[in-house]
């Protein structure tokens, strides 16, 4: 597509001129061209992995300034997948700060439980799924003798 490399030498620019003078001559060719322009990422990120990446990046950097904030990250990731709750300087307040601690940990304690449980269920849902899959095979469905002759 040598009028695709073309275009792209000059930016976004080209491009703009290119869909306008599209909806210009025949409507369609403007769409197609727009359609074609944020499909392919050259206006802004795109639909694919750029655009992903982008607001991972983002969203860790924002992590980063809340770990800083929070006393320089201590505790953080304690408690497996995608926890842990940062351990802030003291208030001042002992029977504050004792309370603040006691709630973090009940509630990594209940995270690590729910995640457990989340894993639990998915080896029964697996396991009856299994077994779901095996008593129609026992059973001589139509489905699964199709599936063996082909």
């Amino acid at each position: 597509m040598p009028i695709v490399a073309k275009l792209d030498e000059y930016g976004k620019g080209a491009w703009l001129a290119f869909a306008v003078l599209g909806f210009i001559v025949w409507w369609p060719l403007g769409l197609a061209t727009l359609v074609f322009l944020f499909g392919s990422g050259r206006m802004g990120y795109g639909c694919g992995q750029a655009r992903y990446e982008h607001r991972m990046s983002r969203l860790q950097d924002k992590m980063e300034r809340l770990r800083d904030r929070m006393g320089g990250g201590q505790g953080w990731g304690r408690s497996g997948f995608g926890g842990g709750w940062g351990r802030g300087p003291s208030s001042g307040n002992r029977a504050f700060d004792e309370y603040r601690e006691e709630t973090l940990r009940r509630l990594e304690d209940e995270q690590r439980e729910f995640q457990d449980f989340l894993g639990r269920l998915r080896m029964a849902k697996d396991k009856a799924e299994f077994d779901e899959f095996m008593s129609e095979r026992r059973r001589g469905t139509p489905e699964a003798e199709a599936g063996a002759s082909a």
